[in-house]
């Protein structure tokens, strides 16, 4: 465990001890909690355990739409577990073992339950093997589609705030991160696209096995693999790998392949602002699947859809919010999910930031223009489960972040947000731990200040 992890790794199992996952009647022993406890994804994650690490071979037959995969997970007990769930949605389980000796499961609904065959002490690290395979499904419900998704050449495995459950069995909150290494199988010719550092391809009859490897605490649904015709480009930028790829739906000159080549000069232009660039890789993806309405922060490798590609004009814009995630979500991430607008404020500030410099807008108009038409009946922070990608969390977090700097000043607001970013780095906050640190920094009371902006029933003063 790295030192940015301990306090993370300290809080997450007080947290887990708290929500019931003690020893049992002996003593010893008791299962781990089915469910995180967080209400705006209920039944995702899991008690009793912090993983520290996901090994994932998967094999995936476009043809068939069948996916093979071996999961190995490492992890530390937080509890004495007499057994453990995992959550892995639809696919069918045939074996497990925990510690290489086999262990007992079962299913109950899109929770794998483990039964290991002696009992998991507190403090223990154990690693979990699970062979398992089927047809994936997308999760479907009120926030969306997101997860595995066939395509017609290959497949895509995407979404927030879930996605992974439908590929590999994974403690699906993001309040458990982990490192990752990423090994997918496809037919030779197609390119398999996953999170992290390339770590090459080999070639064996008629397959072609890519390999990816994610060394920063990663949260599972930034977790992505994208299958098919691809055209690749890999080089470097500061010394680290960029890997971008474009569908070969899309054209080879236009503006998804325009802008995902500014990719290293936007990161550039973010890291002089929020402080260095926290992973080991960079780069991007534009699907050109019509299904895929968004573009989504997957960690060091941001996935684009194609209605952001539309005009002839690159739209750096959304390279900037997805890069900028890669500080405000990414290496800082949510504890909760009713603490969204961390993740979304930031982000849409950046854009400002971006369009000013590249003399689209100035932050000013934007901030002045979105003002004026806010509807400040609905808060950014916890604004419930349905409108967890509402403006308010959007936009009205962007306005609070502006707000922030204009009263503090820009050398006061930078040093929070450099600040706060580097004590934060490969964890996890809310609002309050976010709330406290700027106030620490500007030396004086803030708190109504982000009462007013964040969650206040009428426009606030402007400071």
């Amino acid at each position: 465990m790295t030192s940015g992890r301990r306090w993370y790794a300290a809080a997450l199992a007080v947290a887990l001890l708290v929500a019931g996952c003690t020893r049992d009647d002996d003593g010893r022993f008791r299962p781990g909690a089915a469910d995180v406890g967080d209400p705006y994804v209920p039944g995702a994650g899991n008690g009793g355990y912090d993983v520290d690490h996901y090994a994932l071979r998967v094999r995936y037959d476009p043809p068939s739409g069948r996916l093979t995969g071996q999961a190995t997970v490492t992890a530390t007990a937080t509890a004495g577990l007499s057994r453990f769930h995992l959550d892995l949605a639809g696919l069918t389980v045939d074996r497990v073992r925990v510690d290489d000796a086999p262990a007992k499961h079962r299913r109950d609904g899109s929770e794998l339950v483990v039964t290991p065959a002696r009992g998991l002490p507190a403090g223990k690290r154990f690693t979990a093997e699970v062979a398992y395979g089927g047809v994936p499904r997308p999760l479907t419900g009120e926030l969306g589609d997101g997860g595995f998704q066939a395509t017609g050449d290959g497949a895509i495995a995407l979404g927030q705030p879930e996605s992974a459950s439908t590929w590999f069995p994974v403690n699906d909150h993001p309040s458990d991160k982990a490192t990752y290494d990423i090994e997918v199988t496809v037919p030779d010719g197609l390119a398999a696209l996953s999170n992290g550092v390339p770590k090459g391809q080999t070639s064996q009859d008629g397959w072609t096995t890519w390999r990816w490897s994610e060394g920063a605490p990663m949260a599972s649904y930034l977790a992505t693999l994208v299958i098919g015709d691809y055209r690749v480009s890999t080089g470097t930028h500061a010394g680290k790998p960029l890997v971008t790829a474009v569908a070969a739906g899309l054209p080879a000159d236009g503006p998804a392949a325009a802008a995902l080549a500014r990719t290293g000069e936007i990161a550039d232009f973010l890291a002089e602002r929020f402080g260095p660039y926290p992973f080991d890789a960079y780069g991007g993806i534009a699907v050109a699947d019509e299904r895929i309405r968004y573009a989504l922060e997957t960690q060091t490798r941001p996935v684009y859809g194609p209605g952001f590609f539309r005009g002839d004009r690159p739209n750096t814009e959304v390279v900037a919010h997805e890069l900028a995630h890669q500080w405000f979500g990414d290496s800082v991430s949510l504890a909760r999910w009713c603490d969204i607008w961390l993740n979304e404020g930031f982000a849409t500030y950046a854009e400002w930031l971006w369009n000013e410099h590249d003399g689209v807008r100035s932050v000013a108009r934007a901030f002045a223009d979105r003002y004026a038409v806010t509807d400040w009946t609905k808060p950014s922070v916890d604004p419930g489960r349905a409108a967890m990608f509402g403006d308010a969390v959007y936009q009205r977090g962007a306005l609070t972040v502006h707000a922030l700097r204009r009263a503090v000043g820009d050398e006061t607001f930078f040093r929070i947000l450099r600040g706060w970013l580097a004590e934060r780095r490969d964890g996890t906050a809310t609002t309050e731990d976010f709330v406290g640190y700027a106030e620490r920094v500007a030396g004086r009371p803030l708190r109504p200040l982000f009462d007013a902006w964040l969650v206040g029933a009428t426009a606030p003063a402007l400071p």
